[in-house]
């Protein structure tokens, strides 16, 4: 079988060898079996390695380098065994730094036994003296109990004590009258008796009611305890008491199908790792820079805290939608609280059901019914903002309020920015609330109407509009604001 020079003599190369090398004999000491004299082969004998001797049958014709005799063979012999002595000398060094690891490790195991019998004692040192301190806490508290029951039987006996007082006390009045009246019947003369009768008859008509209601014969505390000490629950916390695993906590996980994103909303969920003792967990939400909302949360106890488990992306809507929402008696709401009307000649408020903190967001009211007269408002409020004035009265409401011939900007009662203009029954009303410049710009039918600053501003704001009874509007939310309204600039005012 042909072997490459790379395979046998462990990647030795030389120009002057173009054939293969045929290894005719892996016999010890200086045997060797003679090959077949080729024509066009010459024979050489390489000794001495490893106490054998190879036959090479070597190609004749080939370059002239490669046959110097006896120095070409010796320096390729040298050659092959100062490789292999480097391949075993690394081999060697392998195992010796293996051999070392080995012996250390068999020290460190060794010494391993007392290390046990010292963190054993050092935790039973900690179990006697919890357990300790439970007997102790169960000695004070039986003492608590002995000292509630002794007052108790304080509080009876003080009060039996009681009882035969008055009761005795009574019983000698009744038989001081007793004996009083029995003399009195013993009078001969008529006369004074009759003289004594009525005070003697009102007087023991005294004693017996007094003897009927004071004179019960039962005693006023039971003299028993109905008494039993409520000891299962805590039974069953000694049967239950054991020792817990010294560790941090597992990894816990989400439960995607319960997770969700909506609006400005986000709902997260997870269950914990089902063997571990936790004290808390630690969330952690990353907005994503506009993009997938990224969460992960991680365990935590009083020894360390568990690695965080895989992040959950949730995606939410580019665009913000809405609905409006009132509680007001005077408010009607239709077609899933996106038409509003009004009951009242007074101003009433609505609010959307989302409050906006960041982004750009843009919105529509159309108007289907208006009679020309009464001020519409539309804006931002906060989520307490009064309910029954016109939007932009109070301080936590930003408005435009606009009639059929003119609009006003309002806040906190100030009315500023007149701009001619007015609505009518068909016109659309576009509000843009633009966080990163915080304004919010108001549009009808397309054409920038006003524009107020809430550089001052942060929290949340809801979508707000006010109107009466003259007024019917539908809400239009989860909009895309108009690229004109993005790239028109616009004078902020105050």
């Amino acid at each position: 079988m042909l072997h490459s020079v790379d395979e046998k003599l462990g990647g030795l190369k030389s120009s002057s060898l173009t054939e293969d090398f045929i290894w005719r004999n892996w016999g010890g000491g200086e045997r060797w079996r003679k090959s077949e004299w080729d024509a066009g082969v010459e024979q050489v004998v390489l000794k001495g390695f490893c106490g054998s001797a190879r036959n090479v049958r070597l190609r004749a014709g080939s370059s002239p380098q490669y046959l110097g005799g006896a120095i070409g063979a010796d320096a390729l012999v040298s050659q092959t065994v100062a490789h292999y002595k480097t391949e075993l000398s690394q081999a060697l060094q392998q195992l010796s730094e293996k051999a070392r690891a080995a012996t250390d490790f068999i020290h460190t195991l060794k010494a391993m036994p007392d290390d046990v019998q010292g963190r054993c004692r050092e935790v039973e040192g900690v179990m006697v003296a919890q357990i300790d301190a439970l007997v102790e806490a169960l000695q004070q508290r039986r003492g608590d109990l002995i000292n509630w029951v002794r007052r108790q039987r304080d509080a009876k006996v003080h009060a039996l004590r009681e009882q035969v007082t008055d009761y005795t006390h009574t019983l000698q009045s009744t038989t001081a009258t007793i004996h009083f009246c029995i003399e009195a019947l013993k009078e001969s003369d008529p006369a004074s008796f009759m003289e004594a009768q009525e005070v003697l008859e009102e007087r023991v008509g005294g004693v017996g009611r007094d003897w009927q209601q004071s004179m019960v014969q039962e005693p006023r505390v039971p003299p028993t305890f109905n008494l039993t000490l409520d000891d299962k629950t805590l039974l069953a916390a000694v049967q239950q008491l054991t020792f817990i695993q010294h560790k941090p906590p597992g990894t816990p996980s989400m439960i995607p199908e319960e997770c969700s994103a909506e609006n400005n909303s986000v709902t997260i969920a997870w269950t914990p790792h089902p063997t571990s003792l936790i004290k808390g967990y630690t969330l952690q939400i990353d907005d994503g820079s506009n993009g997938p909302f990224r969460a992960r949360v991680r365990a935590f106890n009083n020894t360390g805290t568990s690695a965080f488990c895989e992040p959950l992306c949730l995606q939410t809507a580019q665009v913000a939608w809405f609905t409006l929402e009132s509680n007001h008696p005077d408010i009607s709401l239709g077609e899933n609280g996106c038409t509003i009307a009004c009951d009242s000649y007074e101003q009433r408020v609505a609010l959307g059901s989302v409050g906006l903190s960041k982004g750009t967001h843009y919105w529509e009211f159309k108007i289907e019914r208006y009679d020309g007269n009464a001020d519409i408002s539309f804006g931002l409020a906060r989520g307490d903002v009064c309910r029954e004035v016109i939007l932009g009265k109070c301080g936590g409401s930003w408005s435009m309020y606009i009639d059929s011939e003119r609009s006003w900007l309002m806040h906190r009662g100030e009315h500023f920015s007149r701009a001619s203009g007015g609505v009518r029954a068909g016109d659309t009303v576009g509000v843009l609330l633009c966080f990163t410049d915080r304004t919010a710009k108001f549009y009808v039918g397309g054409e920038l109407q006003g524009t107020i600053s809430l550089a001052s501003v942060s929290g949340v704001l809801h979508p707000a509009i006010s109107l009466n009874r003259s007024v019917v509007l539908t809400a239009r939310s989860g909009l895309h604001p108009p690229k004109q309204y993005l790239a028109a600039p616009s004078d902020t005012l105050a």
